[in-house]
Protein backbone atom coordinates (compact mmCIF):
# COMPACT_ATOMS: atom_id res chain seq x y z
CA UNK A 1 0.00 0.00 0.00
CA UNK A 2 0.84 3.70 -1.09
CA UNK A 3 0.72 6.60 0.68
CA UNK A 4 -0.53 9.60 -0.88
CA UNK A 5 -1.02 12.94 0.83
CA UNK A 6 -4.40 14.88 -0.09
CA UNK A 7 -1.94 17.99 0.09
CA UNK A 8 0.26 16.51 -2.29
CA UNK A 9 -2.82 15.89 -5.07
CA UNK A 10 -3.73 19.54 -4.69
CA UNK A 11 -0.57 20.58 -5.32
CA UNK A 12 -0.21 18.74 -8.45
CA UNK A 13 -3.40 19.71 -9.70
CA UNK A 14 -2.54 23.81 -9.10
CA UNK A 15 0.21 23.31 -11.60
CA UNK A 16 -1.85 21.68 -13.97
CA UNK A 17 -4.11 24.24 -14.40
CA UNK A 18 -1.70 26.87 -14.70
CA UNK A 19 0.57 24.51 -17.15
CA UNK A 20 -3.02 23.85 -19.33
CA UNK A 21 -3.50 27.15 -19.81
CA UNK A 22 -0.20 28.24 -20.38
CA UNK A 23 1.19 26.21 -22.63
CA UNK A 24 -0.19 24.87 -25.49
CA UNK A 25 0.27 20.97 -25.92
CA UNK A 26 3.67 20.30 -28.84
CA UNK A 27 1.31 18.04 -30.71
CA UNK A 28 -0.88 20.93 -31.41
CA UNK A 29 1.53 23.52 -31.67
CA UNK A 30 2.73 21.34 -34.48
CA UNK A 31 -0.69 20.57 -36.25
CA UNK A 32 -0.93 24.42 -36.03
CA UNK A 33 2.41 24.58 -38.03
CA UNK A 34 0.93 22.02 -40.66
CA UNK A 35 -2.14 23.64 -41.11
CA UNK A 36 -0.77 27.20 -41.82
CA UNK A 37 1.03 24.66 -44.64
CA UNK A 38 -1.93 23.38 -46.12
CA UNK A 39 -4.76 26.26 -45.75
CA UNK A 40 -4.93 27.04 -49.20
CA UNK A 41 -6.69 30.34 -48.38
CA UNK A 42 -4.54 33.65 -47.44
CA UNK A 43 -7.43 34.98 -44.65
CA UNK A 44 -6.70 31.65 -43.37
CA UNK A 45 -3.10 31.24 -43.53
CA UNK A 46 -2.75 34.47 -42.07
CA UNK A 47 -4.91 33.35 -39.10
CA UNK A 48 -2.58 30.28 -38.80
CA UNK A 49 -0.25 32.94 -37.94
CA UNK A 50 -1.92 34.93 -35.49
CA UNK A 51 -2.91 31.25 -33.24
CA UNK A 52 0.75 30.15 -33.72
CA UNK A 53 2.51 33.70 -32.41
CA UNK A 54 -0.67 33.51 -29.84
CA UNK A 55 0.38 30.07 -28.73
CA UNK A 56 4.40 31.63 -28.65
CA UNK A 57 3.30 34.60 -26.70
CA UNK A 58 1.30 32.62 -24.28
CA UNK A 59 4.61 30.46 -23.79
CA UNK A 60 7.16 33.44 -23.20
CA UNK A 61 4.97 35.53 -21.03
CA UNK A 62 3.41 32.83 -19.12
CA UNK A 63 -0.30 34.13 -19.75
CA UNK A 64 -3.47 32.46 -20.70
CA UNK A 65 -3.41 31.32 -24.65
CA UNK A 66 -7.09 31.91 -24.40
CA UNK A 67 -9.47 34.31 -22.27
CA UNK A 68 -11.79 31.58 -21.67
CA UNK A 69 -9.82 29.38 -19.18
CA UNK A 70 -12.55 26.85 -18.92
CA UNK A 71 -14.32 25.00 -16.41
CA UNK A 72 -11.68 22.67 -15.04
CA UNK A 73 -12.36 18.62 -16.52
CA UNK A 74 -10.00 16.78 -14.30
CA UNK A 75 -9.54 12.96 -15.42
CA UNK A 76 -7.93 10.86 -12.38
CA UNK A 77 -6.71 7.26 -12.74
CA UNK A 78 -6.05 5.66 -8.96
CA UNK A 79 -4.14 3.17 -8.32
CA UNK A 80 -5.73 0.29 -6.52
CA UNK A 81 -2.50 -0.33 -4.04
CA UNK A 82 -2.61 4.02 -3.18
CA UNK A 83 -4.15 5.26 0.09
CA UNK A 84 -4.58 9.04 -0.33
CA UNK A 85 -4.65 10.40 3.56
CA UNK A 86 -5.15 14.18 4.55
CA UNK A 87 -7.93 14.48 3.12
CA UNK A 88 -11.50 13.80 0.64
CA UNK A 89 -10.07 13.29 -2.61
CA UNK A 90 -12.70 15.47 -4.24
CA UNK A 91 -11.85 18.52 -1.82
CA UNK A 92 -8.13 17.95 -3.05
CA UNK A 93 -8.77 18.21 -6.22
CA UNK A 94 -10.91 21.52 -6.29
CA UNK A 95 -8.59 22.94 -3.61
CA UNK A 96 -5.83 22.50 -6.10
CA UNK A 97 -8.28 23.89 -9.05
CA UNK A 98 -9.23 27.13 -7.03
CA UNK A 99 -5.22 27.58 -6.19
CA UNK A 100 -4.18 27.23 -9.82
CA UNK A 101 -6.63 29.08 -10.97
CA UNK A 102 -5.90 32.37 -8.27
CA UNK A 103 -2.27 31.59 -8.16
CA UNK A 104 -2.28 31.73 -12.26
CA UNK A 105 -4.90 34.66 -12.67
CA UNK A 106 -6.70 32.65 -14.66
CA UNK A 107 -10.75 33.65 -15.28
CA UNK A 108 -12.89 32.20 -13.17
CA UNK A 109 -15.77 31.18 -14.88
CA UNK A 110 -18.32 29.06 -13.09
CA UNK A 111 -20.91 29.42 -11.44
CA UNK A 112 -22.80 28.28 -8.22
CA UNK A 113 -26.15 26.99 -9.52
CA UNK A 114 -26.99 26.34 -13.27
CA UNK A 115 -30.76 27.86 -13.65
CA UNK A 116 -31.73 30.26 -10.56
CA UNK A 117 -28.59 31.46 -8.93
CA UNK A 118 -25.80 31.94 -11.66
CA UNK A 119 -23.41 33.32 -9.05
CA UNK A 120 -19.67 33.20 -9.57
CA UNK A 121 -17.85 30.79 -7.36
CA UNK A 122 -14.66 33.42 -7.81
CA UNK A 123 -12.14 30.40 -8.22
CA UNK A 124 -13.45 28.29 -10.72
CA UNK A 125 -14.31 25.45 -8.79
CA UNK A 126 -16.28 22.67 -8.69
CA UNK A 127 -14.42 20.99 -11.37
CA UNK A 128 -15.74 18.18 -13.33
CA UNK A 129 -13.97 14.57 -11.87
CA UNK A 130 -13.25 11.21 -13.50
CA UNK A 131 -11.90 8.79 -11.57
CA UNK A 132 -11.19 5.33 -12.76
CA UNK A 133 -9.47 2.59 -10.66
CA UNK A 134 -6.88 1.01 -11.92
CA UNK A 135 -3.83 -1.75 -11.29
CA UNK A 136 -0.81 -0.27 -9.25
CA UNK A 137 0.15 2.39 -6.89
CA UNK A 138 0.58 5.43 -9.01
CA UNK A 139 -1.99 8.09 -9.63
CA UNK A 140 -1.93 9.53 -13.20
CA UNK A 141 -3.96 13.27 -13.26
CA UNK A 142 -4.81 14.80 -16.33
CA UNK A 143 -6.68 18.68 -16.58
CA UNK A 144 -8.50 19.53 -19.13
CA UNK A 145 -9.51 23.28 -19.34
CA UNK A 146 -12.83 23.47 -21.51
CA UNK A 147 -14.18 26.82 -23.05
CA UNK A 148 -17.39 26.91 -23.69
CA UNK A 149 -17.78 28.73 -26.98
CA UNK A 150 -17.02 25.13 -27.98
CA UNK A 151 -18.78 23.03 -25.79
CA UNK A 152 -21.53 24.36 -26.40
CA UNK A 153 -21.44 23.26 -29.81
CA UNK A 154 -21.43 19.48 -28.90
CA UNK A 155 -24.16 17.08 -29.58
CA UNK A 156 -25.62 13.40 -28.61
CA UNK A 157 -27.57 11.35 -30.54
CA UNK A 158 -28.63 7.92 -30.01
CA UNK A 159 -29.31 5.96 -33.37
CA UNK A 160 -30.23 3.08 -33.86
CA UNK A 161 -28.25 0.04 -34.99
CA UNK A 162 -30.12 -0.19 -38.39
CA UNK A 163 -28.80 3.62 -38.93
CA UNK A 164 -25.34 2.64 -39.41
CA UNK A 165 -22.21 4.55 -41.04
CA UNK A 166 -23.21 6.95 -43.38
CA UNK A 167 -25.64 8.48 -40.29
CA UNK A 168 -23.14 8.79 -38.05
CA UNK A 169 -21.09 10.60 -40.56
CA UNK A 170 -23.97 12.86 -41.63
CA UNK A 171 -24.24 13.76 -38.01
CA UNK A 172 -21.01 14.85 -37.29
CA UNK A 173 -20.76 17.14 -40.55
CA UNK A 174 -23.90 18.81 -39.00
CA UNK A 175 -22.96 19.27 -36.42
CA UNK A 176 -19.92 20.87 -37.45
CA UNK A 177 -21.43 23.02 -39.96
CA UNK A 178 -24.14 24.49 -37.06
CA UNK A 179 -21.42 24.86 -35.01
CA UNK A 180 -20.09 27.33 -37.74
CA UNK A 181 -17.69 29.84 -36.56
CA UNK A 182 -18.56 29.42 -32.81
CA UNK A 183 -15.92 26.91 -31.52
CA UNK A 184 -13.25 29.25 -33.24
CA UNK A 185 -11.80 26.67 -35.45
CA UNK A 186 -9.51 25.18 -36.69
CA UNK A 187 -11.17 22.35 -34.20
CA UNK A 188 -9.94 18.85 -32.45
CA UNK A 189 -12.98 16.53 -32.34
CA UNK A 190 -13.61 13.97 -29.93
CA UNK A 191 -15.80 11.43 -30.81
CA UNK A 192 -17.50 8.58 -28.43
CA UNK A 193 -19.28 5.46 -30.21
CA UNK A 194 -20.97 3.15 -27.87
CA UNK A 195 -21.82 1.97 -24.26
CA UNK A 196 -24.51 4.11 -22.87
CA UNK A 197 -25.90 7.98 -23.07
CA UNK A 198 -23.44 9.05 -20.46
CA UNK A 199 -20.23 6.69 -21.66
CA UNK A 200 -20.76 7.93 -24.94
CA UNK A 201 -20.35 11.75 -24.10
CA UNK A 202 -17.50 10.72 -21.40
CA UNK A 203 -15.71 9.13 -24.24
CA UNK A 204 -15.60 12.20 -26.42
CA UNK A 205 -14.41 13.82 -24.07
CA UNK A 206 -11.31 11.90 -23.46
CA UNK A 207 -11.37 11.29 -26.98
CA UNK A 208 -9.93 14.98 -26.89
CA UNK A 209 -6.87 14.42 -24.51
CA UNK A 210 -5.31 11.82 -26.58
CA UNK A 211 -2.63 13.27 -28.93
CA UNK A 212 -3.18 14.78 -32.05
CA UNK A 213 -0.67 12.26 -33.95
CA UNK A 214 -1.98 8.88 -32.36
CA UNK A 215 -4.67 7.30 -34.53
CA UNK A 216 -7.13 4.83 -32.86
CA UNK A 217 -5.69 1.23 -32.16
CA UNK A 218 -8.56 -0.65 -34.28
CA UNK A 219 -7.96 -0.40 -37.59
CA UNK A 220 -11.65 0.03 -38.84
CA UNK A 221 -11.95 3.09 -36.10
CA UNK A 222 -8.70 4.75 -37.54
CA UNK A 223 -9.93 4.87 -40.84
CA UNK A 224 -13.18 6.01 -39.73
CA UNK A 225 -11.16 9.02 -38.19
CA UNK A 226 -9.43 10.48 -41.38
CA UNK A 227 -12.37 9.74 -43.53
CA UNK A 228 -14.21 12.08 -41.19
CA UNK A 229 -11.43 14.72 -41.03
CA UNK A 230 -11.75 14.95 -44.91
CA UNK A 231 -15.44 15.49 -44.83
CA UNK A 232 -15.27 17.91 -42.42
CA UNK A 233 -12.45 19.60 -44.00
CA UNK A 234 -14.50 19.48 -47.36
CA UNK A 235 -17.09 21.82 -45.60
CA UNK A 236 -15.22 24.76 -46.78
CA UNK A 237 -15.49 26.49 -43.12
CA UNK A 238 -12.28 27.35 -42.45
CA UNK A 239 -9.86 29.24 -39.70
CA UNK A 240 -12.39 30.90 -37.49
CA UNK A 241 -15.08 30.71 -40.31
CA UNK A 242 -14.19 32.62 -42.73
CA UNK A 243 -13.44 30.16 -45.61
CA UNK A 244 -10.30 27.34 -46.00
CA UNK A 245 -9.23 24.16 -46.02
CA UNK A 246 -8.46 23.74 -42.38
CA UNK A 247 -11.89 23.51 -40.62
CA UNK A 248 -10.26 20.50 -37.84
CA UNK A 249 -6.99 20.04 -36.71
CA UNK A 250 -7.80 16.54 -36.17
CA UNK A 251 -10.83 13.75 -35.29
CA UNK A 252 -10.54 10.94 -32.52
CA UNK A 253 -12.58 8.51 -31.71
CA UNK A 254 -13.13 6.30 -28.96
CA UNK A 255 -15.29 3.28 -28.28
CA UNK A 256 -17.07 1.08 -25.71
CA UNK A 257 -19.32 -1.98 -25.95
CA UNK A 258 -22.65 -1.26 -26.03
CA UNK A 259 -26.51 -2.54 -25.86
CA UNK A 260 -28.20 -4.38 -28.56
CA UNK A 261 -30.66 -2.16 -29.36
CA UNK A 262 -28.61 0.69 -28.98
CA UNK A 263 -25.64 2.91 -31.14
CA UNK A 264 -24.81 6.29 -28.72
CA UNK A 265 -22.75 8.57 -30.63
CA UNK A 266 -21.53 12.07 -28.80
CA UNK A 267 -19.70 14.78 -30.39
CA UNK A 268 -17.14 17.30 -28.43
CA UNK A 269 -15.89 19.44 -30.02
CA UNK A 270 -12.89 21.56 -29.05
CA UNK A 271 -11.03 24.57 -30.24
CA UNK A 272 -7.87 25.18 -31.73
CA UNK A 273 -6.51 25.15 -28.26
CA UNK A 274 -7.07 22.13 -26.91
CA UNK A 275 -5.63 21.91 -23.76
CA UNK A 276 -4.54 19.85 -21.36
CA UNK A 277 -1.63 18.76 -19.18
CA UNK A 278 -1.19 15.78 -16.73
CA UNK A 279 1.47 14.32 -14.51
CA UNK A 280 2.05 10.94 -12.19
CA UNK A 281 2.10 10.74 -8.88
Amino acid sequence: MRIIEAAQITEAVAQLAIKANYYLNPDLYEALVKGREMEESPIGKEIFEILIKNAEIAREEEMAICQDTGMAVVFMEIGQDVHIVGGNLEDAVNAGVAKGYLEGYLRKSVVEEPLFNRVNTKNNTPAVIHVSIVPGDKVKIVLAPKGFGSENMSALRMFKPSDGIEAIKKFVVDTVVNAGSNPCPPIVIGIGIGGTMEKAALLAKKALIRPLNIRNSHPQYAALEQELLELVNNTGIGPQGLGGRITALAVNIEWFPTHIAGLPVAININCHATRHAEIEL
